[in-house]
């Protein structure tokens, strides 16, 4: 969902904003070893699936249809940092985020993985090997130590020119507002 605010972000023709770097980085909902989630916590987030589907729908004209919940996404957290090193992050990401959001898989298995990597052009086996390496896992864990020090605990969160946390999906009036007041205080030396 916010994917389509920062597409639409991104992708604008508006003169007045600079150019965007979007850079993502891992975070971790459910790691592994945390305490399962109460059965009423749980029905209340299933409760509320068919709201966040609306809005999807009407606000960023997104349809979902999400894969299991309360899966392991580390592997695709790691699988992520590998795919950035083969100069091709972003588009893994994409696939990982579409297999996930709207075609209901399961990124928590590495054959899942493993198909998305080779489909934006990886090899299968070096994937499948990155995984296991502990260099990518150590990038993971870094993401996740400063999403701490910035006090995060959920997602979606956007930070802005390291200083700004827009944390939610908002639309993207609201990221080009950000945006805008970042250039002011730049034009004005702050």
């Amino acid at each position: 969902m916010v994917g389509s605010s920062l597409e639409q972000l991104t992708q604008a023709q508006d003169d007045t904003l600079p150019p965007i770097t979007l850079r993502w980085h891992a975070f971790e909902l459910r790691p592994a070893g945390a305490p399962p989630l109460p059965a009423e916590y749980r029905e209340r987030i299933e409760a509320s699936r068919p709201q966040l589907y609306a809005t999807a729908r009407e606000r960023y004209q997104r349809e979902m249809n999400p894969g299991p919940f309360g899966i392991d996404s580390r592997p695709a957290l790691v699988g992520e940092k590998y795919a950035e090193a083969m100069g091709c992050g972003a588009v893994f990401h994409d696939a990982v985020m579409h297999a996930y959001w709207a075609d209901a898989r399961d990124i928590s298995d590495r054959n899942v993985l493993a198909d998305l990597a080779e489909a934006v052009g990886m090899t299968r086996g070096d994937f499948l090997a990155a995984l296991d390496d502990p260099v990518y896992d150590d990038r993971v864990q870094a993401d996740v130590e400063t999403a701490r020090r910035y006090g995060l605990n959920g997602v979606p969160a956007l930070i802005f020119d390291n200083k700004y946390l827009v944390s939610g999906a908002q639309p993207a009036d609201v990221l080009r507002q950000v945006v805008a007041r970042i250039m002011q205080e730049n034009d004005n030396g702050g």
